[in-house]
């Protein structure tokens, strides 16, 4: 007994010195020697944290042997962690860096983590907080904040990312073309666009790369790349719960909660809700439409067995259910087709009159609802391995999406088109492996194996059908025959199409310091491209006849189309940069890169020409571009950063969606322009001038023009044209001007912030100010008299406290001097000489709360 006693009192006693021996003592200060009062200090890793006196000082028992680590935070300062090797009887003394100096960014546009000013790229960041205080956060806020982003969405399909004006076919898009500009989400490439328009979810940043970087991304990036960083679970237990209201009907919900799953796992779970009243009215349904109703999720396990180790295992869910896309009738255009055919005169044989000549009254009597059901998500596992100098990933992702939409195309309350239901659905599984790093003291980069496979098709059908109004507006002679009773009310096509793809590609960027301060950098990559197409569609409905001249007019709407083509093809394509840092505030580079897309194809019906479909635009060329590059980026003095960029584009064989005529395709086509030039300057700029104030601005000029587009339709002013009695469908528009580009672009804001204790906690209070403009620009991809968006500015703001933990509320608005302006202007199907607009939203402001823990 005595024995047991005394071994008992042993293990008591050293366990009593271990828990001794783990308590650490310090001292917080700042830069200049004084002292933080009330900072947070926790154990990486742990639950386990204590709070600083109003001294500074503190004791905390870490529970373990060193080394481990104490992350201290503190509003007004930066976070950061310290490491504790050993248990020491003297206090720490850990000093935080001042939110006052401008922080120098870190990110990983070169697949590792490097200093913003070092990257010999163009490269915007938007943080976290600046999303996390901005509300509803989606593409569609990056372009106000990066000026040489484009961005434009009719609905969620038909939505067009830009970066320089290239990218992307401006306007209603064809899913037979690829994207160029690369859309990742922590290293997974999403391939559809209609990404874009979903809410963000627990963001952490957002990096937009301006240029080709197919030398350093899986997939081909012929414009750029928007590079998105999620939030990562921690070890260290925490939630953040937050709730929005606002103006028409605005409630916006987010969570999210991690924490440790055992020793080496830990989990992150987000969520994400919006809801939102429509912001036009709809006189015939007395419904309020263009509402939102977004839902999304993101689940994250990290197993992490060892420093050298992590496997990151994420799943994702978003969808969108909204009455909403709907456009608004514009305007109307006297076109070129004989009086009977012009949009006025129809509507009056008709007897109907729009329910407002003012787009900005926000009325519509549409007769057929606006559904945009767009569903997207899927599964990653990326694994991170260090092995010697770098570090080998692997990222393996299968994600999907899923169309539903009902639209009124024809845009008023008239059975035109009384259906228009293109359905779609997408998958496509994905494998990169690449190895980066710093290899040596004179030598970093990365090398890297990309493939992906996928399939869009149609689901189960996607159809377009005529009306009661159809007769009247695709009439095209003064024949009587186009008034038969029923001869088009419910006929229609049936389109189904198929697109498989494959991707392979090899890719390697290095960087290499010949001397002290000069940078070579190298890159090149091989792809190998293969795309199946079966396209067909089939018509029904209407009158039954066997009148040839009813036949005939029936022809003349809707006819019978089909065809297959497959094609595959290798490219090689490289770039080369030199960069010259002479010392640490002055970083110069120059490049020259080259780039492609892939092929396109059409899956939307195609024009006819003497009634039989033009089969050669079934399948359009590739595009290859030539880029040039010269840039600077500085640190003038502390806290200021500056960098210009000039940049020029010589692209081949662009690859465009156009309009026709014709009802039948009247989402428009690829085509090809011959030869298309961009080229411009930009300018970024942030300011740090003390410890309350901050701004940033940054300006965008930019020149895009059709070099050479010699085959291009017809703006929707001449159609009609004829020459010679001979109808014309083309026209000859080099020299004019690329849709969707202004010439200047800009975006400026500040803050002032000022620390405060608010609540018994440390806390901050702040105001905000981001303005954006831009001046007029094309929406038609053939130049047009008409329709042109005039140029805008937008300013947005926000106010209210701010604290690391406990809870934040701020007030905001956004379009707050209530600017009334368009965003697209599209004509309506069959160019009757009506186009429609969608609408920027007028003025939003609410309140947000939040809660951290």
């Amino acid at each position: 007994m005595k024995k047991s006693l005394l071994i008992l009192f042993s293990l008591v006693l050293s366990a009593g010195f271990a828990f001794a021996q783990s308590t650490i003592k310090g001292i917080v200060k700042r830069s200049n020697g004084a002292r933080v009062p009330n900072a947070t200090i926790t154990v990486r890793g742990t639950n386990i944290s204590v709070s600083a006196d109003e001294q500074g000082e503190f004791s905390i028992n870490a529970g373990q042997e060193p080394p481990f680590y104490l992350q201290v935070r503190s509003v007004g300062y930066k976070a950061q962690d310290f490491q504790v090797l050993k248990i020491q009887d003297t206090p720490l003394d850990l000093v935080l860096v001042e939110n006052a100096l401008l922080d120098e960014i870190v990110v990983t546009s070169r697949r590792r983590s490097e200093a913003l000013q070092d990257v010999p790229i163009p490269i915007s960041v938007i943080g976290g907080t600046q999303i996390d205080e901005s509300g509803a956060f989606n593409v569609n806020r990056v372009k106000e904040l990066v000026p040489s982003v484009q961005f434009y969405s009719s609905n969620p399909r038909n939505t067009t990312l830009n970066i320089r004006g290239l990218g992307s076919a401006f306007g209603l898009t064809n899913d037979g073309i690829d994207p160029g500009v690369g859309f990742y989400v922590d290293g997974v490439y999403y391939a559809r666009p209609a990404a874009g328009t979903l809410d963000f979810i627990d963001v952490e940043r957002i990096e937009v790369l301006r240029g080709p970087q197919g030398t350093l991304f899986g997939k081909n990036t012929s414009s750029g790349a928007i590079s998105i960083t999620t939030r990562k679970p921690s070890f260290t237990p925490s939630a953040s719960f937050e709730t929005s209201y606002g103006n028409f009907g605005y409630l916006q919900a987010k969570a999210s909660i991690t924490g440790a799953l055992g020793k080496k796992i830990a989990g992150r779970l987000s969520f994400s809700g919006t809801q939102r009243d429509g912001l036009i009215e709809n006189i015939r349904t007395l419904k309020n439409i263009n509402d939102i109703n977004n839902l999304g999720f993101r689940g994250q396990l990290l197993f992490q067995p060892s420093n050298n180790l992590s496997i990151l295992l994420a799943a994702d869910n978003s969808r969108q259910r909204p009455d909403g896309y709907a456009q608004v009738v514009a305007g109307v255009v006297t076109t070129l087709r004989p009086a009977y055919r012009q949009f006025s005169a129809i509507i009056a044989d008709l007897g109907y009159s729009l329910p407002s000549q003012n787009a900005f009254d926000r009325k519509v009597d549409h007769d057929t609802p606006w559904n945009s059901g767009n569903d997207l998500g899927g599964i990653s596992l990326n694994a991170d391995l260090k092995i010697g100098p770098g570090t080998l990933t692997s990222t393996t992702a299968w994600r999907y999406w899923k169309w539903e939409p009902s639209n009124d195309r024809d845009f008023t309350g008239l059975q035109s088109l009384a259906k228009s239901n293109n359905y779609s659905k997408h998958h496509n599984w994905s494998q990169e492996v690449r190895y980066a790093g710093q290899l040596s003291e004179k030598l970093s980069g990365v090398v890297g194996l990309f493939y992906i496979d996928q399939e869009v098709q149609t689901d189960p059908v996607a159809i377009e059908e005529s009306g009661s109004a159809t007769w009247r507006f695709s009439q095209s002679t003064t024949s009587e025959l186009w008034k038969t009773p029923g001869l088009f009310e419910g006929y229609g096509v049936r389109n189904r199409f198929s697109i498989k793809s494959s991707s392979a590609a090899a890719f390697a960027n290095l960087d290499w310091e010949v001397l002290s301060g000069l940078h070579i950098l190298p890159g090149i990559r091989f792809n190998y491209d293969k795309k199946d197409v079966s396209y067909e569609r089939t018509t029904y409905g209407g009158l039954q006849t066997t009148d040839p001249a009813l036949l005939a007019l029936k022809n003349l709407v809707y006819t019978n189309q089909s065809y297959v083509a497959d094609a595959d093809e290798n490219n090689f394509t490289y770039s080369l940069t030199a960069s010259y840092r002479p010392n640490k505030r002055l970083n110069t580079f120059a490049t020259y890169s080259t780039s492609f897309k892939p092929i396109g194809v059409n899956v939307s019906g195609l024009p006819t020409v003497n009634g039989a479909a033009a089969t050669d635009l079934a399948v359009i060329k590739p595009e290859d571009t030539k880029h040039y590059e010269v840039g600077v980026k500085s640190t003038p003095f502390d806290n200021f950063t500056l960098n210009v960029t000039l940049h020029n584009s010589d692209i081949k064989n662009y690859q465009t969606n156009v309009q026709s005529p014709e009802i039948g395709v009247n989402r428009g086509y690829l085509a090809n322009a011959e030869k298309v030039r961009v080229r411009g300057v930009e300018l970024d700029a942030n300011i740090r001038a003390n410890k309350y104030f901050s701004f940033y601005g940054s300006a965008a000029y930019t020149d895009a023009k059709y070099v050479r587009f010699t085959n291009a339709p017809l703006p929707l002013e001449e159609t009609g044209l004829t020459v010679n009695g001979v109808q014309v469908a083309f026209k000859d528009i080099s020299g004019g001007r690329l849709p969707g580009i202004s010439k200047w672009a800009g975006s400026v804001g500040g803050e002032f912030a000022i620390p405060a204790r608010f609540f018994n906690k440390e806390s901050k209070f702040f105001t905000a100010l981001d303005g954006s403009f831009r001046t007029g620009f094309s929406s038609s991809p053939s130049p047009s008299a008409y329709l042109n968006i005039d140029g805008y500015a937008l300013l947005n703001g926000r106010i209210g406290y701010k604290t690391t933990t406990g809870l934040s509320a701020y007030i905001w608005g956004r379009n707050i001097l209530d600017k009334d302006y368009f965003e697209q202007l599209l004509p309506a199907g069959g160019n009757a000489g009506h186009y429609a607009a969608v609408l920027g939203d007028q003025r939003t402001y609410g309140v947000t709360l939040r809660y951290v823990f």
